[in-house]
């Protein structure tokens, strides 16, 4: 099968969506067919080259407003030229839904559309976007949903019900989880103590949240609840991962740990993803305090090593968390506190875990590619 996928960005460039579709990719790959990838090209990159067997082909675009250039004009003569010997067209969302229909419209090629996230009637709520412009981006969403896509590939049921509520047919929606490398992380790496070593914390309780500073993350809410846990639990330290971007909400935490004095916070500039782990390892409590998710990563590798879990019941969340977890309501740092309280003196609930692995993963996309193609 010849898969052509467009995404605005790839390898080298790292982040959530990339490393998902990086996966996915190179496993198709790996089973024999033939992938090729249109993104944006970034400094230093080349315009093509292959990547564990993926084709990579890049397009320059100016820099300013670089991801609208892209996604409304410059990738629609690649698209063309590359859909001709495509069996299918894939796009991300959202804007890459553009040039993907359009091609595949003129090109009468089957498209599918990931859908991980729609933000709907949330874009002020949740996002922070002022009341017009969040309306604005509401139409727009709506406007990508109108496209006439083959089918919508949710990534959680609640993803699906958001596409039910937006009057899309269940028959143009599948919904298929995406997965956790079970290699990297499993519960063999429960205990790891030179991360305890490497930060003097030997003998403390240590509650983890990772991710980006994002305002939909709500670690300002749980920054709220140190203070809280500290009280309780005197010899606790929050390890906090936390990435650079956007700069604007990073410098924001870091100023709000500041003008509360947290001595007991720890942050941490993003660590690579296969010491990411250890981390988790090292850690006595996984807090996810999102105030929207489409899945969840980090709640979901954290309970494939059998951490417990403290998580807002928000999105998909309540899909994703197995073994030992809280589930509380969002934005509420006391809940997050007494959660957080309630694991450390062991009174978490627990079910059975549930496993999120690429490769059924995979095989269901091509089940789908199958389903769309004849």
């Amino acid at each position: 099968m010849k898969i052509l996928f467009v995404l605005e960005y790839y390898l080298p460039y790292i982040g959530g969506l990339e490393t998902v579709f990086q996966e996915i990719l190179e496993r198709l790959v790996k089973l024999g067919h033939e992938v090729n990838i249109i993104t944006i090209k970034l400094p230093g990159t080349l315009e093509y080259e292959e990547i564990r067997g993926v084709k990579v082909h890049r397009v320059s675009v100016p820099t300013i407003g670089s991801r609208y250039w892209f996604d409304f004009l410059f990738s629609i003569p690649k698209t063309y030229a590359l859909a001709k010997n495509s069996d299918i067209i894939h796009a991300s969302d959202y804007i890459t839904a553009f040039p993907v229909w359009f091609v595949g419209k003129i090109q009468k090629k089957p498209c599918i559309m990931t859908v991980t996230e729609p933000i709907g009637n949330m874009w002020h709520s949740v996002l922070g976007v002022n009341y017009f412009k969040g309306k604005i981006f509401q139409l727009f969403e709506n406007l990508l949903f109108c496209l006439p896509f083959d089918k919508y590939l949710c990534i959680s049921y609640y993803t699906k019900n958001c596409l039910r509520f937006m009057g899309i047919p269940d028959r143009r929606i599948m919904t298929i989880y995406l997965g956790v490398d079970e290699i990297q992380f499993n519960a063999n790496r429960i205990s790891n103590s030179q991360i305890r070593e490497k930060y003097g914390i030997q003998d403390k309780f240590i509650y983890l949240s990772f991710g980006r500073p994002g305002i939909t993350k709500g670690i300002d809410y749980l920054i709220g609840a140190v203070p809280i846990i500290s009280e309780k639990i005197q010899n606790s330290i929050l390890l906090l991962i936390l990435s650079k971007d956007p700069p604007d909400r990073y410098e924001l935490l870091k100023k709000m740990i500041s003008d509360k004095h947290l001595n007991n916070v720890i942050i941490i500039d993003p660590v690579p993803r296969e010491e990411l782990p250890d981390y988790i390892g090292a850690s006595d409590c996984v807090v996810v305090p999102s105030l929207t998710e489409g899945f969840g990563f980090t709640a979901a590798e954290a309970c494939a090593m059998d951490k417990p879990v403290v998580a807002t019941n928000v999105g998909s969340l309540p899909e994703v968390v197995s073994g030992t977890h809280i589930l509380i309501e969002p934005r509420d740092s006391e809940a997050i506190a007494s959660a957080v309280i309630r694991i450390a003196q062991g009174n978490g609930e627990t079910t059975s875990q549930k496993r999120f692995g690429w490769d059924k993963c995979v095989k269901e996309y091509l089940e789908l590619y199958n389903q769309v193609i004849h």
